[in-house]
């Protein structure tokens, strides 16, 4: 903006500063990018830095939180400190800028500050081909996502790279222990013994089938649409010398092998968010079809929690854009109805919100640990992509905007027998 002194710019960021971010003053500072610190030097757990003079209006003027998103991926801003606090001021900001008035009182305000041009982004978006939830373009989806880099995630996954949520049993549990300790959690649920067949759905880097076949005497089979995923999963198969237990394939859950009855327990973790809502009662179909009578389906998804997030009614949000296309969470009660419709029997629901929020912490923290190591693999833009992605997802589990549900189900014999224990006691046995 011509014929504008540095004094004038400044000033009149403070005051959109003040009218705008006033209320959350205590948990956040901010730095200009003249080194000003507003509202003053005292120290919080973030800083929102200001990169330039014209930050604000990349920040705000698109007024949703892909917009705000963007502007953190294109170094617009960037935040020291505890991020999980930015997303507690995001939270109010986007609040405020669901009323029209507010958001056109920001619009004004942003009209006398300086603009800059948008950067191209580093990250190049999935293009959609064909009809949504095709096999095709849920392939591309997926490997959108999952072929992204064995060695970025191996860095703050860890060795065992489950990509899940752990399971905690106290708060100062280390994650390779609360990750192993889902992995138990899930076997006693399915009460695996040995001989049985089991069929994990979207397998991932291929740990469950490992921890069942290793601990639960169990042979199993995994699939993915990764083909990334497979390779790693198929090497750490050969390095545990479960190659007569465990099978790992590049598959579609919709071209499995129509013979039916061939599993005797499925598994399905963080997986059933790629399928579409739509589409989950023929998901639940195909397990049931493949499932032997008696036989008992391990489904662990994400879904929309009670509380609205700000920024939901947006048609599209930052981590569809640039995360998971594709991507749906339905409400439990339509999985629910889904998996009903198909012929399961529900048994047991559990809601894991908080073991996630502490598991996306822990791999915050190893990401933003492991920065530099990090760019060795991938671009700064992808780096802040992940960064804000798992600070986000944290933030929406602790709100409780997000939750993950572990559903039981069990496809009845003829006669109507579950053949299941009349509790749960044998899940918590030491």
């Amino acid at each position: 903006m011509r014929g504008i002194s540095p004094e004038v710019v400044q000033q009149r960021t403070i005051h959109i500063l003040e009218q705008f971010l006033g209320q959350t003053s205590d948990q956040m500072a901010v730095r200009l990018w003249n080194g000003l610190l507003w509202p003053d030097d005292r120290p919080r757990p973030a800083t929102l830095v200001l990169q330039h003079s014209g930050a604000l209006a990349q920040m705000f003027s698109a007024g949703t939180e892909v917009g705000l998103a963007e502007a953190y991926l294109r170094n617009a801003f960037d935040i020291e400190g505890d991020i999980a606090t930015a997303f507690e001021v995001s939270d109010v900001l986007l609040g405020q800028l669901r009323n029209w008035k507010q958001k056109l009182k920001m619009a004004v305000l942003l009209l006398r500050v300086p603009e800059v041009s948008t950067i191209r982004s580093a990250r190049q978006l999935l293009k959609r081909r064909g009809e949504k939830h095709s096999i095709e373009r849920d392939r591309e989806a997926v490997r959108f996502h999952y072929d992204l880099s064995n060695d970025f995630y191996h860095l703050w996954l860890g060795h065992g790279m489950v990509y899940s949520c752990a399971y905690f049993h106290s708060p100062s549990d280390n994650l390779d222990d609360a990750q192993e300790q889902k992995l138990d959690y899930l076997c006693r649920k399915l009460r695996l013994r040995p001989g049985q067949r089991l069929l994990d759905i979207g397998c991932g880097w291929g740990a469950f089938v490992i921890y069942a076949a290793k601990h639960f005497g169990v042979q199993t089979v995994g699939i993915t649409l990764s083909k990334r995923q497979a390779e790693w999963a198929q090497a750490r198969v050969r390095e545990a010398g479960l190659d007569a237990s465990v099978k790992v394939f590049v598959c579609d859950y919709r071209n499995l092998p129509a013979e039916p009855d061939r599993y005797d327990a499925l598994v399905s973790i963080g997986m059933a968010e790629h399928v579409g809502r739509e589409h989950l009662p023929n998901y639940f179909a195909i397990g049931r079809r493949v499932l032997k009578p008696g036989g008992v389906f391990m489904n662990q998804a994400i879904g929309e929690g009670i509380i609205p997030r700000p920024g939901s009614h947006a048609n599209e949000s930052f981590i569809e854009r640039y995360v998971f296309p594709e991507g749906d969470i339905p409400p439990l009660f339509i999985l629910l109805r889904a998996a009903e419709s198909s012929g399961f029997e529900v048994r047991d629901v559990e809601n894991l919100r908080e073991h996630y929020g502490l598991t996306l912490e822990h791999w915050l923290r190893r990401l933003e640990a492991r920065h530099s190591a990090a760019l060795a693999l991938v671009p700064e833009e992808i780096y802040r992509v992940w960064r804000l992605y798992l600070a986000g997802c944290g933030h929406g589990f602790r709100r409780g905007h997000i939750a993950v549900y572990q559903t039981l189900l069990a496809k009845l014999g003829t006669n109507g027998r579950a053949d299941l224990p009349l509790t749960r006691s044998d899940w918590y046995k030491d």
